[in-house]
């Protein structure tokens, strides 16, 4: 997809898209009507949030960041694109109330609207050495491991682990075996004792990396875009290693850092370590 003509909302409103959101190979199968309708879109929650837009627009991979303010308030405008994921984010914000997370400020889910605390967003966890970084992200994994009421329903880590470990045989053959049967074995060896929570009550973030913690001004470091699960919160360790490998040396290295992690994080060394295989 090019460039947006300039009769489009776009130019109307002063508001551009950066062209690198607008090149994603996802606007290629879909989701050109809702960036044509998304000047219209980000006036409307202005409007009905007493908002105005203070700077150019930032991108993940899924939705765009509007700088917004309210009187002396400074704010952020998240719009994302039609799909099931805003009511869960929602919701995990919800639950985690601003402990280690951006703070939620509102929502118009109807609308894939999220009004949230300003961070700095040219700031990460990714932007840091990766020593630094673990250290962090395994104090995150900790602070995040609060209590989940029993009454609120939340997927369990051990149910991911027996939807994915289904998956892994049938995957395997059909990619050829990509690697040596040894790890599937392994894996699936694994996944019997992980198919069962060691903690049911305990809240894990089901998408922590160096890349979704930025940088705050109430918190040093704040998470954005969490998954709310219930369970292990060793769970997402490989996610943390594996987004630094290009940092890391050699494997020596790597469990430099997974060592790391699990003392920052106070977690169970060999409970981590199949949490990391599987």
């Amino acid at each position: 997809m090019g460039d947006i003509d300039d009769s489009s909302g776009w130019a109307r409103s002063g508001i551009r898209l950066p062209q690198s959101f607008l090149d994603m190979p996802r606007w290629w199968r879909e989701g050109t009507e809702w960036l044509e309708d998304l000047p219209r879109a980000i006036q409307f929650q202005c409007e009905q949030w007493d908002l105005r837009v203070e700077g150019e627009l930032s991108h993940g991979s899924n939705a765009v960041v509007v700088p917004v303010a309210r009187e002396s308030e400074a704010f952020v405008l998240r719009m994302t694109p039609p799909g099931t994921g805003v009511a869960e984010q929602v919701s995990a914000l919800r639950f985690w109330d601003g402990r280690g997370t951006v703070q939620l400020i509102d929502a118009d889910v109807d609308r894939r609207a999220i009004l949230l605390e300003r961070l700095d967003m040219h700031r990460s966890l990714a932007d840091r050495p990766v020593d630094e970084a673990v250290a962090v992200l395994g104090q995150m994994m900790r602070r995040l491991a609060v209590a989940v009421p029993a009454s609120l329903d939340v997927r369990s880590t051990a149910a991911v682990v027996r939807a994915r470990a289904a998956k892994l045989e049938p995957e395997w053959r059909q990619l050829q075996r990509p690697f040596d049967s040894a790890f599937l074995t392994e894996a699936l060896d694994i996944a019997v004792n992980l198919s069962s929570t060691r903690s049911s009550a305990l809240a894990v973030n089901g998408d922590l990396h160096s890349g979704q913690v930025l940088r705050g001004s109430r918190e040093p470091w704040l998470t954005v875009d969490p998954i709310l699960l219930r369970g292990d919160i060793e769970y997402d360790l490989a996610r943390v290693l594996w987004t630094r490998l290009d940092d890391m040396a050699d494997a020596a290295e790597i469990v430099e850092h997974f060592e790391t992690a699990v003392a920052e994080g106070g977690l169970d060394r060999a409970h981590a370590r199949d949490w990391v295989v599987f």
